[in-house]
């Protein structure tokens, strides 16, 4: 006999105005054996697909739907505490929707729910999806801690952006609660500013662009799953050749959130010469972590604005490039890639961008000028790259596990070459090996030619350059093969 399994979730409990028992779970896939919600089909056997509305949503809750010509009311049992605000929007509004689901012995196990053609029924905002979308975050979020009452929030939808005024109010009124409670208060408010007309309109336009930058942001809460350190390992001796020393740590740093499900409370300052692949390291770690990444590149920075964003008491007022960050991402938890943090005190005049890092990687919180809000940063990852030790100030060091890259040895510089640059600049000019060859002497003089230069760019470049030269002596000259010595090595290079 089938048994709905809410793993992970407890006990279920009774709302006394409504018919339905409220169950709670974190299950982000459903399924009929952990559904949205249980039907009663103890009159009715479904079909799998059934199209209609929920009736009364706040005291007796029904769904109708027409099967062979007939009117059939269906109770809820049992719904995800997490859909319940939406359920009430659903009923209110008579949206139509189709149901999917499976008939058990317990009831009509609905584990979907899609929007359909109007049918005489309304629906409240304009942009397509928007169902799909609330229906989706809400799948990511976790569930109400308290009674249920208003709200709750949801992801994805990459091609969905609330923007308008009745998608924002929507979006609040069934999945606010899936936001931090500062934000939601957040949201009320400016939600309040764009819809009165005691303010200026350029109050309301920039309250209106605050509601939708921060309700495209899925809110997530600082838990991480376990990573598995077989496959990070993996990732890492894909990207990066040698290097033993930071692969440790990086693995101690995986083992650790293993651990705490939380991220270690220092993120990796990566310091070396120019082109050891400091950035290279960064995109890896974001890549185990399978967090969505952006770069703040401290060279270009020179005003504070530039990261905390102007206040709206400017016509042309806008966020900050570290909000821009969240907001590009979707996501709150993100790795913010800190290039060149040695040119971070390099301010002029306006203040120091360096303080504004500090309240970053604190993970306190950080609050942008325009978006007149603190942002939650506990599922920020911070990883910077700088040239220059002695440049960095104390604070910002503190900050940080730093993690020395030595510049390459000879011998490591023609492996890196033969058996990592060259294949791949061959593989994306689609040429095969045996169609490029370069003779042991000709690798000596590339390595010898760059002996003196920190990192492997040159190297790459070299293998650049080489690679395009075959490719054009076999597609011009009609040459099967091109071999590469010490002396055509040098003329090419010179």
């Amino acid at each position: 006999m089938p048994v709905f399994d809410f793993s992970g979730a407890s006990e279920s409990k009774k709302i006394t105005e409504c018919t339905y028992e409220v169950f709670y779970s974190d299950n982000s896939s459903p399924t009929p054996q952990q559904p949205i919600m249980v039907l009663d089909n103890s009159k009715n056997k479904w079909k799998h697909h059934s199209c209609g509305i929920f009736l009364n949503p706040t005291k007796r809750t029904a769904f109708e739907f027409k099967e062979d010509d007939e009117t059939i009311r269906a109770d809820i049992l049992k719904i995800d505490a997490r859909f319940v605000s939406l359920l009430r929007w659903l009923g209110e509004n008579h949206i139509n929707v189709c149901l999917s689901g499976e008939n058990l012995e317990e009831g009509y196990a609905v584990y979907k729910i899609r929007e359909i053609a109007f049918g005489g029924g309304t629906k409240l905002s304009a942009e397509d999806g928007f169902l799909q979308f609330m229906i989706e975050r809400l799948l990511e979020s976790s569930a109400p801690e308290d009674e249920v009452e208003e709200e709750d929030r949801e992801e994805t939808g990459d091609e969905m952006k609330l923007t308008s005024i009745q998608s924002i109010t929507d979006f609040m009124t069934c999945a606010g609660r899936t936001m931090p409670d500062n934000i939601r208060l957040w949201a009320r408010r400016n939600l309040a500013v764009a819809r009165s007309h005691e303010v200026s309109q350029e109050e309301r336009r920039h309250a209106q662009r605050a509601l939708s930058i921060m309700m495209n942001i899925q809110w997530k809460n600082n838990y991480f799953e376990a990573i598995d350190p077989q496959e990070a390992r993996r990732i890492l001796d894909e990207e990066l050749y040698g290097m033993e020393r930071v692969k440790q740590r990086i693995i101690e740093t995986i083992i650790q959130i293993n651990r705490t499900h939380t991220l270690p409370a220092y993120g990796l300052l990566l310091i070396g010469p120019a082109g050891t692949g400091k950035s290279q390291i960064a995109y890896a770690v974001a890549r185990i972590l399978k967090l969505p990444w952006t770069t703040l590149d401290m060279s270009s920075i020179n005003d504070p604005e530039q990261l905390t964003g102007s206040s709206r008491i400017y016509a042309n007022a806008k966020p900050g490039i570290i909000m821009d960050a969240f907001s590009m991402a979707g996501a709150s938890n993100l790795v913010f890639i800190i290039n060149e943090l040695d040119k971070a005190n390099s301010g002029k005049g306006n203040g120091n961008p360096a303080d504004v890092l500090l309240t970053l990687l604190d993970n306190l919180g950080f609050t942008d000028n325009y978006m007149e809000c603190m942002i939650p940063t506990v599922g920020v990852y911070p990883i910077a790259t700088a040239n220059e030790k002695d440049q960095i100030s104390a604070p910002l060091m503190s900050r940080f596990a730093v993690i020395e890259i030595p510049d390459y040895t000879t011998e490591e510089k023609k492996v890196i070459f033969s058996k990592f640059a060259l294949p791949k600049v061959l593989r994306r000019m689609s040429l095969k090996e045996e169609e490029c060859i370069v003779t042991e002497d000709a690798l000596d003089a590339v390595i010898d030619r760059y002996r003196d230069t920190s990192g492997i760019r040159d190297l790459e470049q070299a293998a650049e350059h080489i690679a395009a030269n075959a490719l054009y002596q076999i597609e011009v000259d009609h040459v099967p093969q091109v071999v590469f010595d010490k002396d055509m090595v040098n003329a090419l290079l010179d």
